[in-house]
């Protein structure tokens, strides 16, 4: 499989870019940062109205744009850069893509429409409290109750669940087991018995919640017990997606440094000519590039060759969490005693590198995850 951008990618990438640099500056970020919220409305009108970015992959028979995942990890590598403040990768990345696999024709027509519209906002819950989202930890339970289900169970860690206004959530059949008796339940975040609250968070930019369901009544999308290939779907894509955005941040990070170094005067000279300075950059180019590389490897496959993608993705997310982190790591250490600092911008990047690092699995555990694909 062989991938290029297009012109038509690289002016996409370039309006995205105006338009991410116009609304997301730093202070903007901090200033959201502080809100229970986190997000603009405003911008969310603009991304979703007159970027129509929120129906960029949502099929057009479902009131979408019908692209695919290299347009939407182009958009999220351009979010990543800007460290976007948005409810973009719960409510388009993971909710909207568990309908699209997962929910049957009617609900598809009647639920993506208006999330393409960017009129609803939605949340996928499939973390529990334990901090575990793989299959066989899940422990809410959806009840049959005359022609509904009511789900009982605790939702942690779930991405804008506290302001997202339709919640999907993994729950199991009572008595059943790992992948057995998995279904998706759509329900409302006015639904009698649903108690949301933000949690406390190192990632300020990164808004969590914890979903506590007491006999909250559900419908159910597609076919009882079979959600576990929706879900498993759901998060390959995810999974390159998240490793698109890191390395946006990771690219974003990497010019931060090399300017600094660049203007950083020292012994009469600016510090990027010394040799320790340029072998570190070199090594940051070197690791954002080969995570580059890899993560949009891992979108056209999604595209291209969807077998392959669970192994890619994986690739790609192990390679992303370490080039993020570690071009973090440098910038700070470039920048000296004020990249240690409230005030210089280095530490929102390095918190959003460590947040996404343990995010739907940390590098271990998908290079454990793509050796099991290759060798199966």
């Amino acid at each position: 499989m062989s991938f290029s951008f297009t012109d038509e990618h690289v002016e996409f990438r370039s309006v995205l870019r105006r338009f991410l640099t116009e609304k997301s500056p730093t202070a903007e970020v901090r200033r959201l940062m502080e809100t229970d919220d986190g997000y603009d409305p405003e911008v969310w009108r603009a991304l979703s109205q007159e970027l129509g970015l929120t129906a960029l992959h949502i099929p057009e028979d479902y009131g979408g744009q019908g692209f695919g995942a290299v347009e939407l990890a182009i958009a999220l590598e351009e979010m990543g850069r800007a460290l976007l403040c948005a409810p973009y990768f719960s409510s388009i990345v993971l909710a909207a893509t568990a309908i699209i696999y997962g929910a049957n024709e009617d609900q598809k027509r009647a639920l993506l429409p208006p999330i393409a519209a960017g009129e609803i906002r939605a949340a996928l819950a499939f973390t529990e409290e334990n901090g575990r989202w793989e299959p066989g930890a899940m422990e809410t339970e959806a009840t049959a109750v005359g022609d509904t289900f009511e789900l009982n169970g605790v939702k942690s860690f779930v991405l804008d669940g506290h302001t997202a206004q339709q919640i999907l959530v993994m729950a199991r059949d009572p008595g059943t087991s790992g992948n057995d008796g998995l279904s998706l339940f759509l329900t409302s975040s006015d639904t009698a018995g649903l108690q949301r609250r933000l949690l406390k968070s190192m990632d300020g930019t990164r808004k969590l919640a914890r979903l506590e369901f007491k006999g909250v009544k559900a419908t159910l999308l597609g076919e009882q017990g079979a959600a576990a290939t929706t879900f498993a779907k759901t998060l390959n894509l995810a999974v390159a997606c998240l490793a698109n955005e890191m390395v946006g941040g990771a690219e974003a990070l990497r010019e931060q440094a090399l300017d600094y170094a660049q203007m950083r005067m020292q012994f009469g000279r600016a510090i990027s000519s010394f040799q320790t300075m340029k072998h570190k950059q070199a090594d940051m180019l070197i690791d954002v590039e080969l995570a580059k590389s890899a993560a949009y490897y891992a979108a056209a496959a999604a595209d291209e060759e969807p077998d392959e993608l669970p192994a890619v993705a994986s690739l790609a997310k192990a390679g992303a969490s370490e080039a993020y982190l570690q071009t973090a790591i440098h910038t700070i250490q470039i920048h000296g005693g004020i990249g240690f600092t409230w005030d210089n911008d280095t530490h929102l990047w390095f918190k959003r590198a460590k947040s996404s690092q343990v995010f739907l699995g940390d590098a271990n555990f998908h290079r454990e995850r793509m050796l099991q694909c290759w060798q199966g």
